[in-house]
């Protein structure tokens, strides 16, 4: 299995619409992603590792799918839909990383 991971960091811009992202942005990734998108997760960042200390991230995903390779063919033919989609909640620059998933 594999999971890609999105991470909006804090200090990367200056808005992130959590309401738009819940209820359009990752239901858009799931119906198109079909089978590929085995589930996933949405964090909203709440406070950095020392006591009231802001969060390093507004907000993540996790993404999950069985292998890489599907889940490249059922983005790629979306990605463009996809990424236009992300100027309706944020003007962040996200970072994307794809893992594979090794333990639980």
């Amino acid at each position: 299995m594999i999971k890609m991971s999105v991470y909006y960091p804090a200090d990367g811009g200056s808005k992130f619409d959590h309401d738009y992202y819940r209820a359009h942005h990752m239901p858009l990734i799931q119906e198109r992603l079909g089978d590929a998108c085995l589930r996933y997760e949405i964090e909203k960042g709440l406070a950095g590792g020392e006591p009231g200390s802001a969060p390093k991230f507004v907000a993540a995903c996790h993404i999950y799918a069985p292998t890489l390779g599907a889940f490249q063919a059922a983005f790629g033919p979306h990605r463009a839909e996809i990424v236009a989609d992300v100027a309706n909640y944020t003007d962040i620059t996200p970072i994307v990383q794809i893992s594979e998933v090794v333990g639980e």
